[in-house]
């Protein structure tokens, strides 16, 4: 009685199935997509911070001015020509032609100051006064109480759609 021998059949190495490296490369670029748009939000964040700091940066240059203007005319500020400056109103007419008393150089340093606030700021305006408490107001009431010994300069401007403040307290 012999056996009948039966062939051995060697499988070698493993054939991969079809279809597996088409889901791994869907995989892979559905990742890379994701990791792309996140990265995309990233740099669109970081732009619109930059041009918040941008707009801030500019409101307090020129507030500083102001307070600048306010120091440079210091009989202007004796005589209460700065107590409440609210509303540009006309510009007195001296200047370069004639000369100015203190509080109508204050009345022109102020709409100057009001016009390159409306020229470099979206929505740009501001105010000087006095005021007790001047982290306050708005740009259409500036809460300017006419008290205490402290100026301020707020400045206020448009961004994304909500108004900013910036409140420079002065002391001249």
């Amino acid at each position: 009685m012999s056996a009948a021998v039966r062939p051995v059949r060697h499988s070698g190495p493993a054939r991969p199935r079809s279809g597996i490296a088409m889901i791994e490369a869907l995989i892979s670029i559905l990742l890379l997509s994701m990791c792309a748009l996140a990265y995309a939000a990233l740099q669109m964040r970081g732009l619109q911070s930059n041009s918040s700091a941008m707009w801030r940066s500019k409101a307090t240059l020129l507030a500083y001015d102001m307070a600048d203007r306010m120091r440079a005319n210091r009989s202007g500020v004796t005589a209460g020509a700065f107590n409440s400056l609210t509303s540009p109103g006309t510009a007195p007419g001296c200047g370069s032609s004639s000369a100015c008393s203190p509080t109508t150089m204050a009345q022109l340093e102020y709409g100057n100051w009001s016009a390159t606030l409306a020229a470099e700021l979206p929505g740009g305006s501001g105010v000087v006064c006095l005021d007790a408490s001047p982290d306050d107001g708005a740009a259409a009431t500036p809460g300017c109480d006419g008290s205490g010994t402290m100026y301020a300069v707020k400045v206020f401007w448009s961004e994304r759609g909500e108004v900013s403040r910036l409140v420079v307290p002065v002391r001249p």
